[in-house]
């Protein structure tokens, strides 16, 4: 088997979010910290648990974006991948998700993957377009929102159920290749190994500039983005349990609230 998996370098979830002076994106400064995609790490905890049922399996991860990001491909390579491809670009504002598919489908083209793995969706802008467009790019199935996945023996199909409302599952057989966007809860990601953090800081990563892939496909254009306006102002209530009985009950009969 040959795997790419594909992770998203994110904002960590305690930094501050402001929008930049140019409206069009969030400020980063010195102080910003970054990490995987959650949903990712996902991703590559069940590609390593596919090379566990299939020893020959080869596992490379790419993400896209500026110099920092290598730090997640090498938190990914720390997780057990065998190698990490960086698709560069210095861009550091919005980023359409069928442009990211593009580059991703125009690196993968011919190279020979049985399976694309992705995060259901990245934590950041919360798309969940970036597996199924590069699905759509390359002509290849893709099941999206997997909680179940399980190769055939000769390599040759996936076994899936899906996540589908009221807490139902879809299931498919599907021909590889294929990609499939994988649900939280399908596994319990590793902690990387300090053997393989090791390994990674001393691994080249391949790089590759974005301005060398041909036809590609812009999609989505923002003009601005803006701060949601308060609109309403919620009441705290203090005092004893009985007190803010008492205060609610006071607060829905003066709205009319209680018959």
């Amino acid at each position: 088997m040959k795997i790419l998996v594909c992770v998203k370098h994110v904002m960590e979830s305690e930094s501050k979010v402001r929008i930049n002076d140019s409206g069009k994106w969030v400020e980063h400064s010195s102080s910003t910290r970054f990490e995987m995609n959650p949903f990712d790490a996902y991703a590559i905890e069940e590609a390593l648990l596919i090379k566990e049922r299939f020893a020959d399996s080869r596992i490379h991860a790419i993400s896209i974006g500026p110099d920092h990001v290598r730090d997640t491909l090498r938190r990914a390579l720390g997780m057990g991948a065998d190698e990490g491809f960086h698709i560069k670009d210095k861009n550091i504002g919005f980023r359409p998700p069928l442009l990211t598919a593009s580059w991703i489908a125009a690196y993968a083209k011919n190279k020979g993957y049985n399976l694309i793995l992705t995060g259901i969706m990245s934590k950041d802008e919360m798309n969940a377009q970036t597996g199924p467009m590069i699905a759509q790019i390359l002509s290849i199935p893709c099941c999206t929102a997997t909680i179940y996945e399980k190769i055939s023996p000769d390599k040759r199909m996936v076994s899936v159920e899906r996540e589908i409302e009221g807490g139902a599952r879809d299931g498919f057989d599907i021909k590889l290749p294929c990609v499939l966007t994988l649900q939280t809860g399908i596994n319990c990601p590793r902690y990387p190994a300090l053997s393989k953090v090791l390994r990674a800081k001393k691994k080249e990563l391949e790089v590759i500039d974005s301005n060398s892939i041909d036809d590609i496909k812009q999609g989505l254009t923002l003009y601005n983005i803006r701060s949601p306006k308060k609109k309403m102002k919620g009441i705290f209530l203090d005092g004893t349990r009985e007190d803010k009985v008492d205060q609610l009950m006071d607060i829905l009969g003066k709205k009319a609230l209680l018959q």
